[in-house]
């Protein structure tokens, strides 16, 4: 069984073990999201789900994503300037750099970032119980 194979499946395990029923449309969303390696918006979703079942409407995906949202299984984005988009929950953890003129969203991870954030956190007296770090940023124009 490849990875993407095993995703979807696990994905569709979690559900059922929370009592969610794994319906066509439900298998075809979990599908694109255990395959995508960007951050689809709902449109985008919908766009790829009507390729693999034409009877999928917008309002499907819209209550799918709020439902996995709910159980935990995708994180909504709500990037400045753009409509939601969505990723799965599960993975290493990663902040994000959103190019303005593009809208692409670029993972990426610093062990600096993350030790800055705790050392201020516990300065002010705090634990981090969980964050988001965006940077918003245009390519630099070659001279």
């Amino acid at each position: 069984m490849d990875n993407e194979a095993r995703k979807l499946r696990e994905y569709e395990q979690r559900l059922r073990d929370e009592g969610v029923r794994i319906t066509r449309p439900r298998r075809a969303i979990l599908q694109i999201l255990s395959q995508a390696a960007d951050h689809p918006d709902a449109m985008e979703l919908f766009r790829r789900a009507l390729a693999i079942d034409p009877t999928i409407s917008l309002s499907t995906v819209y209550r799918t994503m709020k439902l996995l949202e709910d159980k935990g299984e995708i994180q909504r984005h709500a990037f400045a300037g753009g409509p939601a988009r969505f990723e799965q929950a599960a993975g290493e953890h990663h902040d994000h750099l959103i190019d303005i003129d593009t809208g692409d969203v670029i993972e990426f991870h610093s062990e600096r970032i993350e030790q800055l954030q705790d050392e201020i956190a516990h300065r002010l007296g705090y634990d981090i119980v969980h964050h988001r770090f965006e940077l918003y940023g245009c390519r630099r124009k070659r001279k």
